[in-house]
């Protein structure tokens, strides 16, 4: 028997969104019943061209958020920004299961009272929210599978080192201290705040791999750029960060165990005291030791300018290929930890 495709709502459309929403809708299993947009330009259009694909659905999006809960479907694909937790509630309340990469894993970062919030109305509504990150969490995943290879684990190590000028998002990157002067006070306390989804991917790797974590620390740097870079939607003035490097690091008995961080640049006028992989680098340390770089390429047939939206899709689509998992899966909060095994779909 061939089950009924999945009845999905794709909730924003922009750089991760859109390709969210591309991916809903050349699958066979699931149905796009529905589209949220938060920009008024966006309300009305045919959830087709804001895929960039030809033809129409006769779905339109809206930023009626009853009118979507009112379609009552299996799942939404939550790709905002930032996560709202009062966004999160009424879907889950509502009863609809959310699979999401905006800022979100186990939710730990929120605070007790706020993730309980969270968990009360998947448990009420009997629905799951699922959560990869946006490093993306898949990397991560990769760490716990790596850790397989060892006998002993003395440390996980993710670093996202790539140049992220291509990345045309101004609000993302002032909010990670580019374009800001070095020395502004609290910087460093202000990217740890806006890169603590990070601090989830620790959590969630410790508990993988069975530790409880005495605290979990954060320490960055930043490296002011020499020259001027004119970036389209951004400038880099001279003495401004050019160029950030930061970890969000678990610690047990003094050693610190798990670290997720960043090695981002941004324009050409910079000397970070790094040097870019261009990728994400997995790096396992025990015995014996277990190195990857995973580095997205373009296929063949890839028809756009540069190479920014395989990122966009990289992260995308963990999140969509486990909306079957998270719709069976058990209400509450679920993580890689509790669902099978996620895979791609051969394509056609």
């Amino acid at each position: 028997m061939v089950s009924p495709p999945l009845r999905v709502i794709q909730w924003t459309t922009g750089n991760i969104g859109r390709r969210s929403l591309h991916a809903i809708l050349t699958r066979p299993d699931m149905e796009l019943v529905g589209v949220f947009a938060h920009g008024a330009d966006k309300v009305g259009v045919d959830a087709a061209e804001l895929a960039h694909l030809d033809t129409p659905t006769g779905v339109a999006a809206t930023d009626d958020i009853e009118a979507l809960i009112a379609l009552a479907p299996d799942a939404c694909v939550y790709n905002p920004l930032w996560s709202s937790t009062d966004e999160l509630v009424r879907l889950l309340e509502a009863g609809i299961n959310v699979a999401t990469s905006a800022g979100w894993i186990n939710g730990v970062k929120l605070g007790a009272e706020e993730r309980g919030r969270v968990e009360k109305a998947a448990l009420s509504g009997g629905a799951t929210i699922f959560g990869s990150g946006a490093h993306p969490g898949m990397t991560n995943l990769l760490g716990i599978v790596s850790s397989a290879a060892c006998e002993r684990v003395d440390s996980i190590t993710i670093t996202e080192s790539v140049d992220c000028s291509t990345y045309a998002s101004k609000e993302t990157q002032e909010a990670m201290g580019f374009s800001k002067d070095p020395a502004t006070p609290g910087l460093e306390e202000s990217v740890r705040r806006e890169s603590e989804v990070f601090a989830e991917s620790v959590a969630m790797m410790a508990d993988a791999l069975g530790v409880d974590l005495d605290e979990i620390t954060f320490d960055a740097g930043f490296t002011a750029a020499h020259g001027d870079s004119d970036l389209g939607f951004m400038t880099i003035p001279s003495g401004t960060v050019g160029a950030v490097q930061g970890y969000h690091r678990g610690w047990v008995d003094g050693r610190a165990v798990v670290n997720v961080g960043f090695q981002w640049t941004m324009g050409d006028q910079v000397d970070a005291p790094f040097k870019l992989a261009h990728g994400h680098v997995v790096r396992v340390d025990g015995m014996p030791n277990v190195r990857t770089v995973l580095r997205v390429l373009p296929p063949a047939d890839w028809d756009e300018e540069g190479y920014m939206g395989l990122g966009m899709i990289y992260t995308a689509m963990p999140v969509v290929n486990a909306v079957p998992a998270v719709v069976a899966a058990a209400p509450g909060i679920a993580t890689f930890n509790d669902l099978p095994l996620i895979t791609g779909r051969v394509g056609r």
